[in-house]
């Protein structure tokens, strides 16, 4: 049963242990304005693997990460003990001759081992390349895995199942590379036994290497992808993922408790900065415990995270809107489970895509019931490029914010067309992309800004420090035929907050067309619930069936009815029952949908939007 919370009778917010926005605000005659943030960065530690000898130090026995095993027991490797298996790893890399040139590509998601190989490496000045699992599972013909391994030349590859990885390996793998892997061997390759590595005696080398390690020492490789699909892989440096966490320090209003032992969740892969870099440094930081959470924001795989949020009480919670949609609705069932999940919280975090009011009033409503305070909401912009430049880091009952600049970032925003673009520097900036001096001389000004490619606004002009709000992407915004402008990213997050839970996200169209159109990737599962189907159901027969084609066209006639005018009004619709491809280029590493490459490939399908004729899988609003 859903709770309800009266406005008017709201309680405070549970205290944000964070200090308020100071900034300086810098207009030029042209337009351009420079925002930084006044607090003082402060010093930064020296790298990731210094801080964890730091921590193993501290509390050799505190656990650092944990993992359920084969029978669904919590599994833990402590800080002492991943410091001497990665010093291990190190030894064992550098006894190979392994160093900055000579890459570990790592296929396999989150892990315990993968945590070591990641954390070995580093201390060995060997750059890790975390390769999103799809590359390897979900392509057809490998090309984005191909092209990884011919730009980083890895020396050696780590699988931890080589049954599951063996094809993809055999199809890409270079000539004289050694895979690593904890379960199996790959026919016809070289194979280490991760078990045998870590047991590798640990050599003076290792201190001597990790004595050479500065904050220009290249950490990893992550990739993005651009407008072609086709992976840049990023310079990550230890000065990049140090400097995040320096910020978020510097913006504490009190110093950590040194015996606390903040615990967390974490589903999203380490391949990507959010999970990989700031989540994965700010526990090692915090000297937190993370818990790796198979579970996914999706129908089938969120009870996973469900079960999981029974035993771990997480300080922060940060995840996709639609994960807190879901966890909303089984909290409001369970009130076991709303205790857990309540008991350490100190505030929640979103991103990815704005909040819907619905879901933040249902997720108030239940923090209330459980703590009697209302539950400060925060959130994280950035790119893989930057890693994160601005945050929420104040209470504010506004979504849809992505906040101010973290200390040591300097924003800037330089007029384009109607929009601002947001372009960054600073010490969490990456100095450019592996083996591609053009692109990187492309991606940053004259001023030497790196441009992100999206837009901002402030919320209130006059009062910047009430923080900015995302503005679409700058090259993804078009011209209706009457010359309307058209803020694809904006439209299309509120498109998808107002047809929550059926819409999962979306193609906006409309280039020179006279009014806009999309096409939707429908919640297959949300969608059979609310037109009553039984699990059997084929998601073609859920699209059609009235009680979903009569929901989605209300959402969006109630849209069209609050919206702006043409620039936001929705004339007809198509729900799709083919996932994004990961080989046509339309979902990139990052999960985002690459709206130019998806309408190129399903231009049959725009144009069915537009030609004029009555079809069943149109739907007009």
């Amino acid at each position: 049963m859903s709770l309800a919370v009266e406005k008017t009778t709201l309680p405070p917010f549970k205290p944000l242990k964070q200090k308020a926005p100071k900034i300086t605000v810098t207009r030029k005659p042209d337009g351009t304005i420079y925002v930084s943030c006044d607090h003082p960065l402060g010093e930064m530690k020296r790298s990731t693997v210094h801080l964890l000898a730091e921590k193993a130090a501290l509390h050799s026995e505190r656990n650092f990460i944990g993992e359920r095993d084969q029978s669904g027991a919590w599994t833990y490797i402590t800080y002492g003990e991943a410091d001497r298996a990665s010093s291990a790893v190190a030894s064992a890399l550098l006894a190979r001759g392994l160093g900055q040139q000579t890459p570990l590509l790592i296929l396999s998601g989150n892990s315990i081992p993968h945590a070591v190989m990641t954390l070995g490496a580093m201390k060995a000045g060997v750059p890790v390349a975390p390769v999103s699992v799809p590359y390897s599972l979900m392509s057809s013909d490998y090309s984005k895995l191909r092209h990884v391994v011919a730009l980083t030349k890895p020396a050696v590859i780590f699988a931890d199942k080589a049954a599951m990885f063996a094809k993809a390996i055999q199809a890409v793998a270079p000539e004289g590379v050694e895979v690593v892997t904890v379960e199996g061997e790959v026919p016809g390759v070289k194979t280490l036994s991760y078990g045998d590595l870590i047991r590798t005696a640990v050599s003076a080398e290792v201190a001597r290497s990790m004595d050479r390690i500065t904050h220009d020492t290249v950490a990893k490789y992550l990739f993005t992808s651009g407008s072609t699909g086709m992976p840049k892989g990023v310079l990550q440096t230890h000065r990049m993922m140090m400097a995040v966490v320096a910020g978020q320090e510097a913006l504490r209003t009190e110093e950590a408790n040194p015996d606390e032992v903040p615990q967390s969740l974490e589903w999203m892969p380490w391949n990507h900065i959010s999970a990989g870099n700031i989540g994965f440094n700010g526990n090692l930081n915090a000297g937190g415990t993370v818990h790796l959470d198979n579970g996914k924001p999706v129908p089938g795989l969120f009870n996973e995270t469900i079960r999981n949020l029974r035993d771990v009480s997480p300080r922060v919670f940060g995840s996709a809107p639609v994960a807190f949609a879901m966890l909303a609705d089984a909290m409001e069932k369970d009130a076991t489970l709303r205790a857990s999940f309540f008991r350490n919280l100190e505030y929640m975090g979103y991103g990815g895509a704005t909040l819907s009011s619905d879901i933040y009033d249902r997720m108030q409503a239940l923090a209330i019931a459980e703590t009697g305070y209302r539950m400060p909401l925060t959130t994280m912009y950035g790119a893989t490029e930057t890693q994160g430049v601005t945050v929420v880091h104040w209470v504010t009952e506004r979504v849809g914010l992505i906040g101010l600049p973290l200390p040591g970032i300097t924003l800037k925003l330089v007029p384009n067309g109607t929009k601002l673009e947001v372009r960054v520097k600073g010490p969490t900036v990456t100095p450019g992309y592996l083996n591609d001096p053009k692109k990187t001389s492309e991606a940053f000004d004259e001023e030497g800004y790196y441009s992100l490619g999206d837009a901002a606004r402030f919320l209130d002009p006059d009062r910047p420090e009430e923080g900015l709000v995302f503005d679409g992407r700058v090259t993804e915004d078009f011209k209706l035929s009457s010359g309307t402008w058209v803020s694809t990213g904006t439209l299309r997050a509120d498109v998808v907050a107002a047809c929550t839970p059926i819409i999962q996200d979306a193609v906006v169209c409309g280039l020179d067309k006279p009014d806009i159109a999309l096409l939707a990737w429908p919640n297959i599962a949300a969608a059979k619930a609310i037109a009553g189907l039984h699990d059997t159901a084929t998601p073609d027969e859920v699209v059609a069936h009235p009680k979903v084609v009569d929901y989605v066209r209300e959402r969006l006639q109630r849209h069209n009815k609050a919206g702006g005018g043409s620039s936001t009004r929705i004339a007809r619709i198509i729900l799709m029952t083919e996932p994004p491809s990961i080989d046509g280029h339309e979902i990139t590493d990052k999960g985002y949908v690459n709206q130019r490459a998806t309408m190129e490939r399903r231009a049959h399908l725009v144009a069915r939007l537009y030609d004029g004729e009555t079809h069943p899988d149109v739907i007009v609003v």
